[in-house]
């Protein structure tokens, strides 16, 4: 029934603010750590799949989700090794093993050159990431909007990015299920395996008295043999493995019988009278043998059910001719990779969806509470967090799986408050760094051009994932590693680069400002007004306090260098301008995180926004906006925008998802006074006037490095921001009104022009026309 002991912890009642550190079973130790808010993770590295324990940041409670002090955590033999025999194959090999991500980067390369991809695959491959999906601990936090779990909640949890072997992990609400009270830690520490077994047989569709097939014996075949035999069915059990196939049997399989054994046909048909009623495949190979076993012994209309990872090459004449059925199972339930569901917390109606990924991990906890299923077998082989890397490699022995042991845990902090501490003043010559997120695109290509800049000292690194910051610091050579809240009160740190997804920036740099920290920020500065206004109010608070908040957003193509050619071609214009920006954005699916947070107007289309206003240099006026209809496909991104501006210029921008990869896409022109300028994707650069064209071409420069530059040197020196706040604004209260305008059709009007509010000067002043439009 999976009533093992569970490691001596201290007990659910006391505080959850100051954890108290778990107590060590006899024998162990506790690993002395560097901070209060570290934890240890055990992580791979993606270039060569070793396995090995790292001392990382622990995570921080965010809304809609719990923090869980971890008492254990399984391995899953197939999937988790699998992942680690990908890691540890070459660069070629991991080319032939993964064909769509090679795809993915030939057309990097052809966009983009042979170098960048090259760099960005050794980026991607240089990182630490989080191994594990499914363990067992104990609620020390519950986030804002969590009623159904307290602190001392005993909880079982899955999700690949959430239930990892770490001593703490945040685990969204809908990915975490109350362990009853006659369950151990260590035998619920399996529930999200069982999940994925019970998800297999229900998709079955299997009654009481029908036969089942389980070809695979591994752990979640075991699991769901046990689950048919509870509901009734009569089960068949098939494995290569003669260890396996005795196993089963012990497990409660009414025949157990090996894959290669010359009678194996016979016996199942005399076992089930009619051939089996469906089969599920719960095997890991690439081979198609168990889909062709399957297709053997199914009775006349039968279903074949795909758990796991297994080769589909099956011959079409068998399942033909008995009309068979094939369908696959997906991880733990309905609710997998739906963001909504997972990360939202949004549940599905019972009504319409009865069982979910969390509902099937209620339901195999109460199988186990009830003894229908047995796990103890499965539980004897346990190892300390620190030997994680000896569970892996004993793993390959045959082992069903490996349970790891949490006896010391992390003090976590409380609900993450800045308690802000002034950023050390003057900040001379060297600047620290502390970056906030370290993502793909800050990993190849902020980070590397930040950290070649003279003067600059990468100080501290957080993320939400300790892996991912251990990640940057291996990477990067950080000084440390934190969690975010930490860095933004540490005083090493002179100035916080804010490079997470949207979502958090608004909050974070107002935070940074607080903390009287120069702040720059990734695009978009905030993704809905709500968040724009009250970092509009912190900064506002602290010029009249007195102090000069620093805030710089990534807005890189108006620093690239063929930009500033534009802006200096027209420098002495005498009339408006008109712009014309079509950006072939391509197609990015719906359950893409950017759609989430803000949107890709909000997003990307920002960068057009921000070019169009830097180059016209005039405040916008107002904004139109249409766009086609969206469908089942798109996402408000296939648009056309028309700003018009202070001075009489017009920009007309296109943002496109429904184009092809094969054409550029960035293009540009501007016309003004008898002159164009045409520019596309930042290589090539048309110059004409008078009938004469000069001709530019470069290497891709969008001026990341430059943009860098001028935000290091401004802060070294106490200079402003090389984009005035007042237009940061401006450009991102712009994108919030092409939302507008798509939905209600109407020309709208920024509320006032940048300069009546915008006391610094950016470094390029704007042209001062002669010339102005009259409302």
């Amino acid at each position: 029934m999976g009533t093992g002991l569970d490691v001596a912890c201290s007990s659910p009642s006391e505080t959850a603010i100051s954890l108290p550190r778990c107590v060590a079973s006899e024998g162990a130790s506790c690993r002395v750590r560097e901070s209060q808010a570290s934890m240890l993770a055990l992580l791979t590295d993606r270039k060569s799949g070793q396995v090995s324990t790292y001392e990382v940041p622990a995570p921080e409670l965010r809304p809609g989700g719990i923090l869980v002090r971890t008492h254990y955590s399984a391995i899953s033999a197939g999937t988790e090794r699998a992942t680690l025999e990908l890691s540890s194959k070459s660069l070629l090999a991991k080319a032939k093993a993964r064909p769509d991500l090679l795809k993915q980067v030939i057309e990097y390369a052809r966009q983009n050159g042979l170098k960048a991809a090259y760099d960005k695959v050794h980026a991607k491959l240089d990182t630490l990431t989080t191994l594990g999906y499914s363990c067992a601990g104990e609620v020390i936090l519950a986030g804002d909007g969590v009623h159904e779990f307290r602190p001392g909640d005993r909880v079982a949890c899955g999700g690949g990015t959430y239930a990892n072997h770490a001593e703490i992990n945040f685990v969204p609400r809908n990915l975490a299920a109350h362990i009853p009270s006659q369950v151990s830690m260590a035998a619920a520490s399996l529930t999200t395996i069982g999940a994925i077994a019970m998800q297999g047989f229900r998709q079955a569709n299997l009654r009481i008295g029908e036969t089942v097939a389980v070809i695979g014996a591994g752990l979640v075949g075991v699991l769901t043999l046990q689950i048919a035999r509870a509901a009734g069915c009569r089960v068949v059990a098939i494995d290569l493995s003669p260890q396996r196939v005795k196993r089963a049997a012990e497990f409660g399989a009414h025949l157990a019988i090996a894959a290669n054994d010359p009678t194996l046909e016979p016996q199942v048909k005399e076992f089930s009278r009619y051939g089996v009623d469906a089969a599920l495949l719960t095997a890991a190979t690439s081979s198609a043998q168990p889909a062709e076993m399957a297709a053997t012994l199914l009775r006349d209309r039968g279903r074949m059910i795909v758990v796991g990872d297994v080769g589909l090459g099956v011959s079409r004449s068998n399942m033909y001719a008995k009309e068979l059925s094939l369908a696959l199972s997906r991880s733990y339930g309905p609710g997998r990779y739906d963001p909504q569901y997972e990360e939202n917390g949004i549940d599905y109606p019972i009504g319409y969806v009865r069982w979910t990924e969390q509902r099937n991990m209620d339901a195999f906890l109460d199988l186990l509470s009830t003894g229908q299923i047995n796990v103890d077998p499965l539980l004897e082989h346990q190892y300390a967090i620190d030997d994680g890397a000896k569970a892996y490699a004993d793993l390959k022995s045959g082992l069903y799986t490996a349970i790891l042991k949490y006896n010391c845990a992390s003090a976590v902090p409380e609900k993450a408050v800045p308690n802000v501490v002034p950023a050390r003043h003057p900040i001379g010559d060297e600047v620290r760094i502390g970056s906030i997120g370290a993502g793909s695109f800050a990993s190849s290509v902020l980070i590397p051009n930040l950290r070649a800049i003279p003067g600059v000292r990468l100080e501290s690194v957080g993320t939400i994932s300790g892996a991912g910051a251990a990640s940057a610091r291996r990477a990067f050579k950080f000084q440390t590693a934190q969690q975010p809240s930490e860095l933004l009160k540490d005083p090493n740190v002179d100035a916080v680069f804010i490079l997470t997804r949207h979502g958090p920036h608004a909050t974070l740099a107002a935070q940074a400002c607080e903390a009287q920290k120069p702040v720059f920020v990734e695009k978009p500065l905030a993704i809905d007004r709500e968040q724009l206004a009250q970092l509009k109010q912190v900064y506002a608070e602290q010029r009249s306090a007195g102090r000069a908040p620093f805030v710089m957003v990534g807005f890189n193509r108006r620093f690239a260098p063929f930009t500033e050619k534009i802006r200096q071609f027209f420098a002495d214009r005498r009339e408006p301008m008109m712009l014309h920006a079509r950006v072939n954005a391509g197609y990015i699916p719906h359950d893409h995180w950017i759609h989430a947070d803000g949107g890709r107007i909000v997003g990307e289309f920002c960068h057009f926004v921000d070019w169009a206003r830097s180059v016209i240099g005039s405040p916008i006026h107002s904004v139109a906006a249409s766009g086609l209809p969206d469908g089942t496909r798109y996402k408000a991104d296939n648009i056309a925008v028309t700003l018009k501006f202070a001075d009489g210029s017009v920009a007309n921008l296109l943002y496109l998802a429904n184009g092809d990869r094969s054409i550029a896409k960035e293009f540009f022109e501007v016309f003004c006074q008898g002159a164009i300028a045409r520019l596309q994707d930042f290589r090539t650069l048309e110059l004409a006037r008078n009938g004469e064209i000069q001709k530019f071409k470069s290497v891709q420069d969008k001026g990341h490095r430059r943009e860098l530059e001028l935000t290091i040197e401004a802060i070294r020196s106490g200079k402003p921001s090389p984009i005035a706040f007042a237009e940061l604004v401006e450009v991102t209260e712009t994108t919030f009104l092409v939302q507008q305008a798509l939905a209600t059709g109407e020309v709208l009007r920024l509320n006032q022009p940048a300069q009546a509010t915008a006391p610094e000067a950016p470094v390029s002043e704007p042209v001062q026309p002669d010339f102005t439009l009259t409302a």
